[in-house]
């Protein structure tokens, strides 16, 4: 644990307290915030297969909205009043960025990173080469992999609260389908697709279509073809049908980047993308 996690352990620990009188706290939670900009540190991200919160982090960004007050801020025309400011210096760090288009700071943009108008929250992280479209939208702390596309109007949940809570990873390669929403920790595996219009989160069971089993809640393992469904669950009222996502194909790595292939497999099951 280095000395910097362990202060902001401390801070948290007195989080009613602070406010932004608190110089010590803040020059801490700002010297956070400013590894977060620059890729230094990381709210979350897969190891081993497995989601790893980094939660110190986490509470950093939660102190900043105590340790600052209300600024008034002028961007050409615009005008906003918020806590925290946005990110700049786009050329610099090799990010493409659309007018209309909105990153705070504290949220990292990979070298090659496309922004459409969009909004990315602070603590959220998106990977080399990955196209954010536009109004998609990628929520607090959401973990972007590299080379995914979120397509238009995508909504990636963010997640400040509670603690221990885990944020949305979207892991390298995948194409998340015009309207999906992708929320509350579900997770998208690396180089997956969902179809459009695919709600996603912890509570949706995930069905293999070749076999009828449930193979996860709100994780559509790695280079699947994925999409919104439904399934009959019967109750003392009668029997309704409630979503789930079903896996129409399981793909090989080379099948992911083959959109002759790829959109193939969806017109034989009368979906788009």
């Amino acid at each position: 644990m280095s000395d910097l996690e362990t202060r902001i352990g401390r801070w948290f620990e007195s989080l009613a307290d602070l406010s932004p009188e608190s110089v010590e706290a803040r020059r801490d939670v700002e010297l956070v915030i400013a590894k977060l900009d620059d890729g230094q540190v990381r709210v979350a991200e897969v190891t081993n297969g497995e989601v790893v919160v980094h939660e110190w982090v986490r509470q950093a960004i939660l102190m900043l909205f105590r340790l600052r007050g209300l600024e008034t801020v002028e961007t050409g025309p615009f005008e906003y009043v918020d806590r925290l400011e946005l990110k700049h210096d786009f050329e610099r760090r090799g990010v493409r960025v659309v007018p209309g288009a909105v990153a705070r700071r504290g949220s990292y943009l990979a070298p090659g990173v496309i922004l459409m108008p969009s909004f990315v929250n602070i603590g959220a992280w998106v990977g080399e080469g990955s196209m954010v479209d536009t109004w998609a939208t990628v929520g607090s702390c959401a973990q972007i992999g590299a080379n995914v596309h979120l397509a238009g109007g995508v909504g990636i949940g963010g997640v400040l609260e509670p603690a221990n809570a885990v944020p949305v990873v979207i892991e390298d390669d995948a194409f998340i389908g015009s309207r999906c929403m992708v929320v509350e920790g579900a997770r998208v595996g690396r180089g997956s697709v969902l179809g459009a219009g695919t709600i996603l989160n912890p509570s949706i069971p995930v069905i293999d279509a070749a076999t009828g089993a449930e193979v996860s809640r709100g994780h559509v393992p790695d280079y699947c073809v994925a999409v919104s469904a439904t399934r009959p669950r019967s109750f003392a009222g009668g029997e309704f049908q409630l979503p789930c996502v079903l896996i129409l194909r399981r793909m090989e790595e080379g099948e992911r980047h083959d959109k002759v292939a790829l959109n193939a497999i969806l017109r034989d099951h009368g979906i788009s993308t």
